[in-house]
């Protein structure tokens, strides 16, 4: 789910949604909502929430780790996409290393901060933006095929174009719940625009289970090595894209019978 703040309002901005994307029986979504679009629907979230959207980056994650369970530990794996022109590098040992095109397959903590650099945004090749990523709960896929099932958060065109003119962006991934689930298209894809109004981890948090906080914001740091903008360099794990799945072909000859 995505809250957009423009600092510098376009006349020709627009709003968009995030995607969902079904991996096996997991179901992840992205919400998006922007503060000019107009509302779709109205919803009343009950009385009380621990958490808002708003929030400085770490806060919910840190809290998450508060209740306990075999989270601090635990590498998830998530797959940071772009259009194949768009460069992403991540903050580590010091500085943005393993520069790649149309995104990097990373292995990051529970609760904590990671730091991107993206370049290469169509009509804007020059600017620098910086989202993080906050990852604030798990995935439990099949056991050994946690690669397969990474979190998927999406650096679309719009949204980086949206930054890079002075909007500041935010897009909650969560699990969809079910029997709420949204339609999708033949690319397994779904845009929903929630109310202007609405905290995007809010609406997220009714709609299934918060997973990862995108943070998408065009303003470049005056220190780069500074540990408030590394949120403290939190260790990542860099993976190779698995290969495509290959099943077993049969040489048995058809029985036939008489």
């Amino acid at each position: 789910m995505t809250t957009v703040r423009p600092f510098q309002r376009s006349s020709s901005a627009r709003a968009n949604g995030a995607s969902w994307n079904a991996a096996g029986k997991v179901l992840l979504a992205m919400l998006a909502i922007f503060v000019w679009s107009e509302p779709l629907s109205a919803q009343s979230p009950p009385a009380h929430w621990l958490h808002a959207g708003a929030m400085p980056p770490g806060a919910i994650g840190s809290t998450r780790l508060q209740r306990g369970g075999p989270l601090s530990t635990y590498i998830q794996p998530v797959d940071l996409r772009a259009k194949e022109s768009v460069e992403v590098s991540v903050y580590a040992n010091g500085g943005f290393t393993n520069t790649k095109t149309s995104g990097q397959l990373v292995g990051l903590l529970i609760g904590r901060v990671y730091r991107f650099k993206v370049l290469g945004v169509p009509n804007y090749e020059t600017v620098e933006i910086y989202p993080t990523v906050e990852l604030i709960d798990r995935l439990h896929p099949p056991c050994g095929k946690e690669l397969r099932f990474p979190v998927p958060v999406e650096l679309t065109t719009q949204e980086l174009q949206m930054a890079a003119r002075g909007a500041f962006v935010t897009r909650v991934i969560y699990v969809e719940d079910p029997t709420q689930a949204l339609p999708t298209d033949q690319k397994g894809t779904a845009y929903f625009e929630a109310n202007r109004c609405d905290d995007p981890l809010v609406v997220a948090d009714v709609l299934g289970r918060p997973i990862a906080i995108l943070r998408i914001g065009s303003r470049a740091p005056a220190d780069q090595g500074d540990q408030g903008f590394s949120y403290g360099a939190p260790p990542v794990q860099f993976y190779d894209r698995p290969g495509p799945v290959v099943l077993p072909v049969s040489h048995e000859e058809p029985s036939h019978e008489e």
